[in-house]
């Protein structure tokens, strides 16, 4: 059973315990500071894609080893500055690893996303030999469950780091394999490499059965990127060169990508990639005036039981034929009796009491809506403060041996990126705290720790709302235009 892959490579021979496509660790990755971000910002962009509540089912599918998961940003910037307190030594800012992050992709419906952070776990515990703190994060949002694993690059003793060697990249896949196979799943036997060292595997076909074009590949690369939220521009060219593609600049501004395993770069324009998929379209949707661009993603929407039924008239007047016409009645048939099961679970037997159902649904959704932005914005305050702290901390030193060097213009030049990290500290904490006093770091820690809990619950209760809201506003507009229909009938009866 050979498939082919994007950039023309044949899927290699693969060994499994219950058949099908394979299991493979696809991502192996050190992660640096960022240009124009401190240590903080750096970290939290990574861990807030790693920690989605969409993607982790509310934060149930993370699990941790010698840190919280909430605060290991702040956890892992503590350690770096104990470490450089310990041992004297510094590295430059930009050699610096903060991080290191292992990709970890399951076949579908092989293995629940239990059981596949369970794995990951076991798979970090591995390769970190329980030396290097590290979170698990299983994401559900495609077809095939994946785990991000997270390990911070500073022991847990403070004393050295962790160096990743040549053939690191081919040394974590085989340590992944072997636990798969440990646990009766599928694995590649012997895949190839496409480019930066990462290894080709069925989830490159985002859920389709056929190969995607490059220009397809290039459309849903787009997409995921513009989905984790990038703060500007710059932060989406970075997510498109995490994800494998070579972004080059050309003349008058011009961006292209250049696609693992093909020669040409299209250009980030409409008129290459479609509607929606031009550079002022990419930065509308950065600055939340546009949505995401529609490239037909095959990662299945949540299930809506009731939808909104078809206007069959309009759609024939627009160029539809006698087999939509068909297509339709069955289908508003449908949504009709589906209407009918919701009004009778709910025991909704009187038109009023459908409106004021419509209406309590809707504003219970917002209303939590409402409680879940302010729980997440205070979230995101608190998370800004611990590491503008955690920062300040580190940095101070510095800045008080140039303060006792008389403010030197040698001693500014050998630390110029640290006195910058203080500053940029400073400044931040005095626009968080607004002239307050300095909280400890253990009530950060527990703040940040109720506020996290509080969104987990609201979020579970968000998407329960809105799940009510989009179905009882959607059998109020049927039953609407059911009777609408009826009153134009008994109309059209009495003009007889």
């Amino acid at each position: 059973m050979s498939q082919s892959l994007s950039g023309g490579w044949q899927q290699p021979p693969f060994v499994v315990s219950k058949g099908g496509l394979p299991t493979a660790t696809t991502y192996f990755k050190k992660h640096k500071i960022s240009k124009g971000e401190t240590v903080a910002q750096s970290l939290k962009e990574r861990f807030d894609y790693g920690q989605n509540p969409d993607k982790t089912q509310g934060g149930e599918l993370i699990s941790s080893y010698e840190c919280d998961y909430m605060t290991a940003d702040a956890e892992f910037l503590l350690s770096k500055a104990k470490y450089k307190a310990t041992t004297g030594r510094e590295q430059r800012r930009d050699a610096d690893v903060l991080c290191y992050q292992i990709r970890q992709s399951f076949k579908p419906g092989e293995i629940t996303p239990e059981e596949a952070n369970r794995v990951g776990y076991e798979t970090a515990m591995r390769w970190t030999k329980g030396k290097y703190a590290f979170f698990v994060a299983t994401h559900t949002d495609r077809q095939h469950i994946h785990n991000h694993i997270y390990y911070n690059s500073t022991s847990l003793d403070c004393t050295h780091k962790f160096r990743d060697f040549i053939g690191s990249a081919r040394a974590v896949r085989r340590l992944s394999d072997r636990v798969c196979l440990e646990n009766d799943l599928s694995v590649i036997v012997n895949p190839k490499l496409h480019s930066k060292g990462r290894f080709l595997h069925y989830g490159a076909w985002v859920g389709t059965d056929r190969q995607l074009s490059y220009k397809e590949r290039l459309r849903y690369a787009i997409r995921d990127a513009l989905a984790k939220g990038p703060a500007d521009f710059n932060a989406f060219l970075r997510l498109m060169e995490e994800a494998g593609f070579t972004v080059k600049l050309g003349r008058g501004g011009a961006i292209s990508f250049l696609v693992p395993g093909q020669q040409r770069a299209p250009r980030l324009r409409s008129s290459t990639l479609g509607e929606g998929f031009d550079s002022e379209d990419i930065r509308a949707v950065i600055g939340g005036k546009r949505p995401l661009p529609e490239v037909g993603d095959p990662a299945p929407a949540a299930p809506v039981r009731v939808n909104l039924i078809v206007d069959i008239q309009e759609r024939l007047r627009s160029g539809k034929g006698p087999a939509y016409e068909r297509w339709a009645k069955v289908y508003n048939l449908k949504q009709m009796a589906a209407a009918l099961q919701f009004m009778q679970e709910h025991q909704i037997s009187e038109y009023s009491q459908l409106s004021e159902e419509a209406e309590a649904a809707s504003a219970r959704f917002h209303v939590l809506a409402e409680q879940l932005r302010q729980t997440e914005t205070d979230l995101t305050h608190t998370s800004e403060l611990m590491g503008a702290v955690v920062q300040y901390a580190k940095t101070r030193p510095v800045f008080d041996g140039y303060k006792a060097a008389k403010y030197s213009k040698k001693y500014l030049a050998a630390y110029e990126a640290e006195l910058a990290d203080y500053r940029a500290a400073k400044a931040t904490l005095n626009d968080l705290l607004g002239g307050t006093k300095l909280p400890r770091m253990s009530d950060l820690k527990e703040k940040r720790r109720t506020l996290a809990a509080q969104k987990k619950a609201l979020y579970a209760d968000y998407r329960e709302a809105q799940q009510r809201m989009r179905e009882a506003v959607a059998v109020k507009a049927n039953i609407d235009h059911l009777l609408e229909l009826t009153d134009q009938r008994k109309n059209k009866e009495q003009e007889r």
